[in-house]
């Protein structure tokens, strides 16, 4: 096209030189791996972001879980270095911390502590749902790592990193050496109580991460005796807190003793704070002199006659020495104290005036209710989960008696009840399998279905030849069958409503031909056997009745029998649906397997049978008639001989020919 202005052409110039640039493919390809480049980027970002759902997140929730449990059992631990030990000489009591228990302690709080920073990095790269998107379904993940992070920030990021921060290993190691060589007058032990202030943030964090479990998985242990442990274990760790801590309370009245004992006492050997510290330094002889003269230890004796301080609660820790022995000796005699007065609600307490140990009491008589009404509760809920099911049963048998009873049962047709229901129970504890299978998806349940019931089906010979596809939508609609030894499954002349495969057991299959005097004829049906075929030939007709067709045998259990039915309807439907069935092949199939058949195939041999031994015994007496007696061989005497006497055509058995309906319109080779 041509342009007649200069512009115009220019600006065709320009436009063909830009088409023609040589550099144009190597800005197309450079813009095109920064734009490859930065999707894979951002797929590789978005893929390092957590389903909160998913099965690595749920796995890590429950070790921290387990790893906060333990660091709640760590903290704890440090209120027992303090202890009452002798001074170098040993020349009088003083407060000394244990430093090999320190050192350990100090380990695995840090090991603990390293957990939790993992855990905030965790919850950095973890996605959330949008609380928006949460009208219908799951919602929308929000996946944008700023977005995140932000989030977090703004709710729990402060309790996590107060959870996580190093807290007790700063005073232990770093702010009680630093106050002790300033020589402050300031006891230790009141700064290890700092450490309850970070187990409030640490106890807190348990709470949100087990709803997270059980938002997640539905309950936090996977058995009902592991969600017994757990809720003992919580009381134990709540005795182990409540026990450590009396423990440090009792030293810190002991000391509390001390100093109030120090300070009014006067004379040319003067008390000191730092005596009553075992590293507190200071000189050993002039401690010695002063401990022999000083009155501070036999006015703070507990169980003295001359006490005039009140220890109360915590006179106990003293009397017994628990503040002077090895870790194990009083930690375990604190736990037991804990585990003692939380369970009794602190009843037997005999408390003081001192405000703080009231208040202690008090707090022990609450935390105990709380937790009996809430732990205890809850792992008796665990445990009775364990025979829920066995109480179903005893109560469904308790009613199933009384209701044989009201109504004056026979004791046989009792015992047939009581049998079946317990050989139900046996096989199936009481799960109700087919409320089960409702529940779930359609998908699902046929593949479940699949699971359970293909290999079982195709040990019946009948469907040996039938692909897949038709043998999955037989077991789609197979349903379990229990039945008692002696129990009748179909009887001659009934109805046939459904159709039995045989996976273990064996039955007893018989018929009189319709009732007629002198027949009977019996077999004997075991695993991958079937009966009811009068189903399969009603359901195959092109145009059935809507009559079910009669049973033409009895069949009875011999034995306790586990099976599969096939129900009327659920028949007619696959017979409809898959026309496979109609073909020669499975039809020549099922007369082979089918016992009707055999028994009617039975009859007719014999009845020919029959039928040909009468015309060679015509025969024979036709040519003793036209010949000699000589000349007849013994054979033919012995045939005809008296033998036949008493053969009649109405001596011989008959059977009617199963109905055989015509398929020549739906036949499928």
């Amino acid at each position: 096209m041509e342009i007649p202005s200069s512009r115009g052409e220019k600006i065709v110039r320009f436009r063909s030189v830009k088409a023609e640039s040589p550099l144009r493919p190597l800005i197309q390809a450079v813009g095109f791996h920064r734009a490859k480049g930065s999707d894979e980027r951002e797929k590789s970002r978005r893929g390092k972001i957590l389903d909160p759902a998913g099965d690595a997140v749920l796995h890590w929730n429950r070790v921290f879980l387990f790893t906060s449990l333990v660091a709640l059992f760590v903290d704890p631990l440090y209120f027992y270095l303090p202890s009452v030990s002798s001074s170098r000489g040993g020349s009088s009591p003083c407060i000394k911390l244990d430093q090999s228990l320190n050192t350990s302690i100090t380990l695995l709080r840090t090991m603990t502590d390293l957990f939790f920073l993992l855990h905030v990095a965790v919850k950095l790269r973890t996605a959330y749902v949008a609380p928006s998107s949460r009208i219908f379904g799951r919602g929308e993940l929000i996946n944008d790592p700023k977005k995140i992070a932000r989030r977090y920030l703004r709710s729990d990021f402060v309790v996590d990193l107060a959870a996580a921060l190093p807290l007790p290993q700063i005073l232990i190691w770093i702010i009680i050496p630093a106050m002790r060589s300033s020589d402050e007058d300031q006891n230790s032990n009141t700064l290890v109580l700092i450490v309850l202030f970070q187990y409030i943030p640490r106890l807190y964090v348990i709470f949100p991460l087990s709803r997270e479990i059980i938002k997640a998985s539905g309950v936090v242990t996977k058995t009902a005796w592991g969600g017994a442990a757990y809720n003992l274990l919580l009381y134990m760790l709540a005795s182990h807190v409540l026990g450590a801590s009396w423990y440090l309370l009792s030293i810190e009245r002991l000391t509390k003793c001390w100093k109030s004992t120090c300070r009014h006492e006067r004379g040319d050997f003067q008390c000191h704070s730092r005596y009553l510290d075992c590293d507190g330094g200071g000189d050993e002889e002039a401690r010695r002199r002063w401990a022999a003269a000083t009155r501070v230890f036999s006015r703070c004796t507990a169980g003295g006659g001359g006490v005039v301080f009140q220890f109360g609660i915590f006179e106990g820790a003293l009397t017994t020495g628990a503040v002077s022995e090895t870790f194990l000796k009083k930690y375990l005699y604190c736990l037991w104290w804990g585990l003692q007065n939380l369970s009794s609600y602190g009843q037997n307490l005999s408390t003081s005036t001192f405000l703080g140990e009231t208040a202690f009491a008090i707090l022990i008589a609450i935390v105990g209710l709380v937790l009996f009404a809430h732990l205890i509760g809850n792992m008796q809920t665990y445990l009775q989960s364990t025979t829920v099911r066995l109480e179903e049963w005893r109560l469904k048998r308790r009613d199933t008696e009384e209701w044989m009873e009201h109504r004056k049962l026979p004791r046989d047709l009792r015992d047939r009840v009581r049998r079946f229901v317990q050989y139900t129970w046996v096989v199936n504890q009481g799960v109700d399998e087919e409320a089960i299978l409702r529940s779930l998806p359609s998908d699902l349940r046929k593949d479940i279905k699949l699971h359970l019931c293909l290999d079982l089906v195709r040990r019946v010979p009948f469907f040996s030849q039938v692909d897949d596809q038709l043998l999955g939508a037989i077991c789609e609609r197979l349903v379990s069958l229990l039945r008692t030894k002696g129990t009748y499954i179909i009887r001659e002349g009934d109805a046939v409503t459904e159709m039995v495969f045989v996976i273990r057991g064996s039955l007893e299959s018989s018929t009189t031909g319709g009732g007629r005097t002198g027949f009977f004829n019996c077999i004997t049906l075991r695993r991958g056997d079937f009966c009811g075929e009068e189903l399969l030939v009603w359901a195959l007709l092109p145009r059935s009745s809507p009559y079910l067709p009669l049973s033409t045998r009895t069949v009875r259990t011999l034995t306790e029998v586990e099976g599969f039915a096939l129900r009327a309807e659920d028949l007619r439907f696959v017979a409809n649906q898959f026309r496979r069935l109609h073909s020669k092949k499975l039809q020549q199939t099922f007369r082979f397997y089918s016992h009707h058949w055999r028994s009617w195939a039975a009859c007719f041999i014999q009845a020919a049978w029959q039928r040909f031994k009468r015309r060679r015994l015509a025969k024979d007496l036709i040519l003793r008639e036209s010949h000699p007696p000589a000349s007849i061989s013994p054979l033919i005497g012995e045939v005809g001989g008296g033998r036949s006497h008493g053969i009649d055509a109405s001596d011989i058995p008959t059977l009617m020919k199963p109905d055989e309906p015509d398929f020549s319109r739906h036949c499928e080779d």
